[in-house]
């Protein structure tokens, strides 16, 4: 199966315009199949009364400094389409599903920190999309049942995202294990990767994740506060990349030859004479045995308990094909 991936946006547009069309051509280039931003505003996000945390002064400041200006998404969707990439855009309250819904995306994402909110999370739903959802910081594995049952109840396809809500998340608090048991409950699970490496999905899509998501930016040492730990250009072209390898290794054949082993074939190992042997003799482990190569019209090596007992056909010297 094809890994979707998502090329995370976020907040990494600076609410410039031109910064955002480029973030999407980057996106496409680097052969992503969606691209995602995050709609939220202040005003609906924090409570004015949250205390100082996180290094900020001011969370409801920062958030108004990097919000996705609303009236870009009918503009960015266009041109998403123009160019052949999915859009995508996280909401974070209910204007903005309506806004999303209005402009005709095809799928719905909700984030780590809201999938606690059931109260949102069936906001959502009732959209009737194609769900895909992050299961983030503090989520009660054992509330997976109602996430199922608002999704069941409006019809969603849904797809879970194991996720780690450090930004940056080390390597030893990744736990790939987990995508196993969404995929088990869910059948379509997936990675919300916020580590920096480049591997980390690819070795999801080999534990079974069929949708990666992945912060990028146009270069690390912006100011904004998602971009330090997102996927340089270059990275994120060699992170889709060694996804679509680890798919090429994810097949499986069963007997058969491989087109890259057929020049290989000779070097398995053919039925031989031990010893001379005249035309009747009973073939036994004392005047057989098996060596290279195997060639067209020699019996191959995982015959030899078969011929056993059978008289010779004709007369061999030691190291003859048994025919």
């Amino acid at each position: 199966m094809k890994t979707y991936t998502i090329a995370e946006a976020g907040a990494n547009h600076d609410q410039n315009y031109d910064q955002a069309i480029k973030l999407i051509d980057i996106a496409k280039e680097s052969g992503a199949d969606c691209v995602k931003f995050q709609t939220y505003s202040s005003e609906t996000l924090y409570s004015k009364n949250t205390p100082d945390f996180a290094n900020y002064k001011n969370i409801n400041q920062l958030i108004k400094d990097i919000e996705l200006p609303r009236e870009w998404q009918g503009d960015l969707k266009k041109y998403c389409d123009l160019i052949g990439i999915d859009f995508m855009s996280t909401p974070f309250d209910e204007k903005a599903v309506e806004e999303l819904c209005n402009i005709g995306v095809k799928c719905m994402k909700i984030s780590g920190f809201e999938s606690c909110d059931f109260r949102f999370v069936e906001m959502v739903a009732s959209t009737g999309l194609p769900l895909i959802i992050s299961i983030g910081i503090g989520f009660p594995t054992p509330k997976l049942y109602k996430i199922m049952e608002i999704c069941n109840k409006y019809g969603n396809l849904l797809t879970l995202l194991h996720c780690n809500n450090a930004y940056p998340t080390p390597l030893n608090d990744i736990n790939l294990e987990t995508i196993k048991y969404y995929k088990k409950v869910c059948g379509s699970a997936g990675l919300s990767d916020h580590t920096t490496s480049t591997f980390v999905p690819s070795l999801a899509v080999a534990m079974g994740a069929n949708v990666i998501e992945k912060h990028f930016t146009l270069d690390k040492t912006l100011s904004g506060p998602d971009h330090a730990f997102a996927l340089e250009p270059n990275e994120l072209k060699e992170m889709i990349d060694l996804i679509k390898k680890t798919e090429l290794c994810l097949t499986s054949k069963e007997g058969a030859f491989t087109d890259s082993e057929k020049p290989f074939i000779s070097a398995k190992r053919s039925i031989v004479a031990k010893t001379n042997i005249k035309k009747g003799d009973i073939l036994t482990t004392d005047n057989i045995t098996t060596k290279r190569p195997y060639l067209d019209g020699n019996i191959p090596a995982f015959e030899f308990e078969h011929i056993l007992g059978k008289p010779a056909s004709s007369d061999y010297n030691i190291d003859d094909f048994i025919k």
